[in-house]
């Protein structure tokens, strides 16, 4: 059976994969949802398989969906540099590129280095901060390009993808009801520190910081060595790390948003943001999806 692959219908499905919602998926697009269902149907058509599993209140990848992945990201990058190839331009000039630390322990740099041997003449400069710090820095017009997490329910920025937050901790780790919960966080203004602090003094559960840094590795080895517990995003669960059980009584922590967010800049350096942008937003679930290892 000669096959082909529509590239409109495999970045609609890369766009529903990422963020588990047809609705969010229309929003980054820029489409309609109806033709979201519409390209899904015809690729899983194309495909003779379903992609995803969905109700009316949650979509999720099937077996054949999380397998299709991998072809969406090879198909539609080799169509996008054949693409540029015969446009005959070269992307050119200095890229300021921020990411939070959460995405230190991902997969991130093989997207950055794919994003490199693409564009040889883009000077990237690559700044790890906490996404609150990211913010800033983008307001202030020191970053052209920002990778980091919002509150759930802002509206700034492109989403990548959406995440529920978990409290993680040593599988060894117990927590006694009884005492304060010692806490392993970001320092200020971390979103994630903030949110534990929140959830914590609304259901009057006392607290204290075992640890702080604003390095996820040193984080990670304090909750490696059972200093306490910290909120972390579910899909970047480092490892050696795991869900508290619920028995300790811990609120839930709600969710978080990951999204790009582009600086004020026009021209050559604009050109080069989108390309990486689309990069990310193309590979985004890699960022995810095991990404923790």
């Amino acid at each position: 059976m000669d096959t082909s692959y529509d590239p409109a219908q495999l970045r609609t499905f890369l766009a529903v994969a990422q963020t588990l919602s047809f609705t969010q998926a229309a929003r980054r697009l820029g489409i309609r949802q109806s033709t979201v269902s519409q390209h899904v149907r015809r690729l899983e058509a194309a495909t003779g398989r379903q992609l995803f599993a969905r109700d009316t209140h949650r979509v999720d990848l099937t077996e054949d969906g999380e397998a299709m992945l991998g072809f969406a990201r090879t198909i539609l990058t080799a169509h996008e540099r054949a693409a540029a190839f015969f446009a005959g331009t070269r992307l050119r000039g200095r890229l300021r590129f921020g990411a939070s630390e959460d995405f230190v322990l991902t997969r991130l740099p093989e997207i950055l280095e794919s994003f490199r041997r693409d564009h040889p003449e883009v000077e990237l400069e690559l700044t790890v901060e906490l996404s609150g710090t990211l913010h800033r820095q983008l307001e202030a017009g020191r970053l052209d390009l920002v990778l980091a997490k919002r509150r759930t329910g802002d509206t700034h920025g492109e989403l990548v993808w959406q995440d529920a937050l978990d409290w993680i901790g040593a599988p060894q780790l117990r927590i006694d009801p009884e005492r304060p919960v010692p806490l392993i966080v970001f320092p200020p203004p971390g979103i994630t520190r903030a949110r534990a602090l929140e959830v914590l003094e609304e259901h009057g559960r006392a607290w204290r910081i075992a640890c702080t840094s604003t390095s996820l590795s040193a984080l990670v080895a304090a909750a490696r060595a059972g200093l306490g517990v910290m909120v972390h995003s579910r899909g970047l669960i480092p490892p050696g790390l795991v869900p508290v059980p619920a028995r300790a009584g811990l609120p839930e922590p709600g969710g978080v948003d990951f999204v790009l967010l582009h600086g004020d800049r026009r021209g050559a350096v604009r050109e080069a943001a989108d390309a990486l942008a689309a990069a990310i937003l193309a590979g985004g679930d890699r960022l995810h999806r095991g990404g923790g290892g």
